[in-house]
């Protein structure tokens, strides 16, 4: 979407904090023993206690509250039965609504005993992002935001998952600017405009390049035994710093 009023900032702002606030409550009830469904329990009634509403269970009708990703899981993962077990890679994903308004955020972390390379890789992986972030306002090509993630990445070791992309929200969970691409595409023509809501949401990898979808129709794994870091704001365009709306 693209903003219109103080109301619509205001609206997302809202959204925003809640799912923010959403992932930290996960985050802090995290460690081994606890599995993925009940994480996903205490993260579906923290949104429920703020008046939101899982988007992709309303949206795609996904089988949970959040997208719970563990080790060589991506993106998507359904909470179930799973046990987090010491050293484990956790990415959690939240998006939701609130009033008409959506906002989406991510965030990958490690287990204790922590693996000295996924704390690099999760670390790495967040300051890719917001070096994104702090690169963009009105005006600047779309193919900017993949040009930067891919360069980044080979600096720090790493490839980019090149079929997971960033994308326009607000209004809806998906939406214009669609297929904002984690690589350079010189044939990407588009420009931000000021009032632009989009995320920012780099993929970054050990090894693979391209996630695989699992029997289960909603799973994104690696083909490998690599690992991948995502991590994920929601954003507003403007003609300066844009406005991380999914930050507390």
């Amino acid at each position: 979407m693209t903003i219109g009023s103080q109301d619509d900032i205001d609206g997302l702002k809202e959204i925003g904090r809640i799912v923010a606030m959403t992932i930290n409550e996960m985050k802090s009830h995290t460690r081994a023993g606890i599995t993925t469904r009940e994480l996903d329990e205490i993260g579906g009634e923290f949104l429920k206690r703020y008046g939101a509403v899982p988007a992709p269970q309303a949206t795609y009708n996904f089988p949970g509250n959040t997208c719970i990703s563990v080790n060589h899981e991506i993106a998507h993962g359904i909470p179930g039965n799973r046990i987090i077990q010491p050293g484990d890679l956790v990415n959690i994903d939240v998006s939701a609504e609130l009033g008409g308004y959506y906002a989406d955020s991510g965030h990958s972390f490690p287990i204790a005993p922590y693996e000295p390379s996924l704390v690099r890789l999760c670390q790495y992986t967040h300051d890719t992002m917001m070096k994104v972030i702090s690169s963009l306002k009105a005006g600047v090509k779309v193919n900017e935001i993949g040009r930067i993630i891919e360069s980044e990445a080979e600096k720090g070791g790493y490839t980019v998952i090149e079929n997971l992309c960033s994308h326009g929200v607000g209004r809806s969970l998906h939406e214009f600017p669609s297929e904002i691409l984690p690589v350079y595409n010189k044939h990407d023509k588009r420009r931000l405009k000021e009032g632009m809501v989009i995320t920012i949401e780099p993929f970054l990898s050990t090894g693979a390049r391209y996630a695989d979808e699992q029997g289960d129709g909603w799973t994104l794994c690696v083909p490998d035994n690599s690992f991948v870091a995502q991590h994920e704001h929601t954003i507003i365009i403007t003609k300066d710093q844009p406005i991380i709306l999914t930050a507390v």
